[in-house]
């Protein structure tokens, strides 16, 4: 199978679903890490799982990172936790939807939103452990049921 690359930038390009038997491929065109933003079974039992292409890509030495994103329903917390895995991430970067569309659009929000892109890797840490702790996670709830 030959994938069709959306290019974003010189670190991020974004494609539709990819199979586990793909990331060779994907290796071979030189990305470093995935960014995979689709749910699991989004498309059905015939969808492979988050995990199945983890395990592949982690075969061949890249970065695998999940961050699941309802379609037309992306939330501020997802794009924080993009922008840590993408300011982390050894690059270049593919990332990964149904079609790409939401992949594309992490992206454009994450480097729209400077009060979300992190500085350095250590801000980009510590926004993905916020963006993990329970408290913080219940803050961000409340207050938007309270907005």
């Amino acid at each position: 199978m030959s994938i069709q690359i959306t290019q974003h930038s010189s670190e991020f390009s974004t494609t539709a679903q990819i199979q586990p038997e793909d990331v060779a491929e994907i290796a071979q065109l030189g990305f470093k890490t995935i960014i995979n933003n689709r749910p699991d079974f989004e498309g059905g039992a015939e969808q492979p799982t988050s995990e199945q292409i983890r395990l592949a890509t982690e075969k061949l030495g890249l970065i695998y990172v999940h961050i699941p994103v309802i379609p037309n329903q992306i939330q501020p917390n997802q794009i924080a936790d993009f922008s840590s895995a993408f300011a982390l991430a050894a690059k270049p970067v593919l990332g990964f939807c149904r079609t790409g569309n939401r992949a594309g659009s992490l992206f454009k929000l994450a480097q729209s939103d400077n009060n979300l892109a992190p500085k350095s890797p250590i801000q980009a840490f510590r926004q993905w452990l916020q963006s993990k702790c329970l408290i913080t996670r219940l803050y961000r709830f409340f207050k938007t049921k309270n907005a």
